[in-house]
């Protein structure tokens, strides 16, 4: 089915239901009095509330059944998060073995079940992606997907499928006093519109304030992968493009060969191949001109098939001090976009003969536009036996390029 044509339906059912309840009021010539006015004013107010989607009234029954139920939940993974090393810091942040030893457990209870992990793969996905592709054929039912969060908490996510809208009932967990469970939220919102893409993602906008009930945008899109990626799919992504990102450098987003190199944002792109070499974010400490180029240009030609000569070329380079620019993204030099903070994800492997392979890239949003491709992207990568790797070069598909907004080059590059 048409994704089109089934969000077409659900307006067409919500009109129904307008003129069901606008008629209400007039049977014939007849006007209601009385009573019936009565019943029919709190039917529109009830009406006007759901229309809303946010803030609904929850059956408390059904509240605390959710509750009890994330609380059960929580105490099932107790004794791992309690073995698990949580760092010094207030900010307590699991591993992604915690996440996953914690998702194993959950996994026995036969429901869906992710975590907060780059590339998490759902365990028991063919229940949820059962129940969307019942809701696609306007069966009603539920399905409750747990969630793994970075803090070791997790979220409750219950979603009902009425035969013309879809619901929400969320409920947030995380480790309170002595380890013990404590709800942060429960929450129960309509789903404006969603949407399952034939490359498995479930794409949805929750109901939000609009203006001018807000001065500024409210996002309430979110994108889940139900179909698991394969494992050497999700190895090399997490290996060559997730540290990478859209935000900040352009080597993803832009097309580029050995024969072109030229475009690159090299000062905008170290600070990314630094985190990928070394597992850790650059630090400038600004009291120097600049980076010096030895270690600049010894960095960038790990992972590029360039010459010192050509980075002095075409990046912004200071000859005097014989260093290379940097500044620190921000507002100054950066404006956000939704694009931006798309996840490169890699869905197909191809070898392309001379020790290089072909990646497959798709930009996944999930803000706003809720997009499980922007853009689609052919990323030539050389594997080495050391396990160091190149990038040969990048070639986005289809007229992306018109798709996504102007690179922003990190600092003014001299003519």
């Amino acid at each position: 089915m048409e994704i089109i044509d089934m969000i077409t339906k659900r307006k067409l059912k919500k009109m129904m239901s307008v003129l069901f309840i606008s008629g209400c009021f007039f049977i014939g010539n007849t006007k209601c009095k009385g009573a019936d006015l009565e019943y029919i004013s709190q039917e529109t107010a009830n009406y006007a509330v759901q229309e809303r989607g946010y803030d609904l009234p929850v059956d408390e029954v059904v509240k605390e059944e959710a509750i009890e139920d994330c609380k059960n939940v929580m105490n099932q993974m107790k004794v791992i998060y309690q073995k698990a090393d949580k760092g010094t810091s207030s900010n307590i942040v699991v591993s992604e073995t915690v996440m996953e030893e914690m998702q194993e457990v959950l996994k026995e209870k036969n429901v869906p079940v992710i975590t907060s992990a780059p590339y998490s793969n759902m365990a028991n996905y063919s229940k949820m992606e059962e129940f969307l592709f019942r809701a696609e054929q306007d069966l009603t039912g539920d399905i409750v997907l747990y969630r793994i969060n970075r803090d070791g908490g997790i979220e409750r996510l219950k979603f009902n499928y009425d035969g013309t809208d879809m619901y929400l009932l969320a409920v947030k967990a995380v480790w309170g006093m002595n380890d013990n469970p404590s709800i942060v939220y429960v929450s129960y919102t309509r789903i404006e519109e969603w949407k399952y893409t034939e490359k498995g993602w479930f794409g949805y906008t929750l109901c939000v304030p609009k203006y001018p009930e807000v001065s500024e945008a409210v996002d309430g899109s979110s994108m889940i992968r139900i179909k698991p990626l394969s494992d050497e799919c999700r190895e090399v992504s997490k290996r060559c493009v997730y540290l990478l990102g859209y935000q900040g450098n352009n080597l993803l987003c832009s097309d580029w060969d050995r024969s072109d190199m030229e475009g690159l944002d090299y000062n905008g792109l170290y600070g990314y191949l630094y985190r990928m070499k070394y597992g850790e974010r650059y630090e400038f400490s600004g009291n120097s001109s600049g980076i010096p180029a030895e270690e600049f240009e010894n960095l960038i030609m790990e992972f590029l098939p360039i010459t010192a000569e050509q980075i002095k070329k075409w990046a912004v380079f200071d000859s005097e001090h014989q260093t290379y620019d940097w500044e620190r993204l921000g507002c100054l030099n950066y404006s956000p976009t939704y694009f931006g903070t798309s996840l490169p994800e890699v869905v197909e492997i191809r070898d392309s003969g001379e020790g290089n392979n072909v990646l497959v890239v798709d930009a996944v949003c999930d803000t706003f536009i809720c997009n499980d491709a922007v853009i689609t992207s052919e990323l030539t990568v050389k594997f080495n036996d050391d396990k160091s790797f190149k990038y040969m070069g990048n070639k986005i598909l289809n007229n992306g390029t018109k798709e996504v907004p102007k690179y922003q080059y990190r600092i003014k590059r001299k003519n």
